[in-house]
């Protein structure tokens, strides 16, 4: 079964790192904009 993660499931530890998108496929570009644009470095 699928594990769905809301805002309020995560800590604020992913926004005071840097976050490192590797080995992405076509989709990458857009996930990493995201993360971006969610205030993450």
């Amino acid at each position: 079964m699928a594990r769905v993660y809301r805002e309020g499931d995560i800590g604020d530890e992913i926004t005071t790192r840097k976050v490192a998108i590797l080995g992405y496929g076509s989709q990458g570009h857009a996930h990493a904009l995201n993360l971006k644009e969610s205030g993450c470095d």
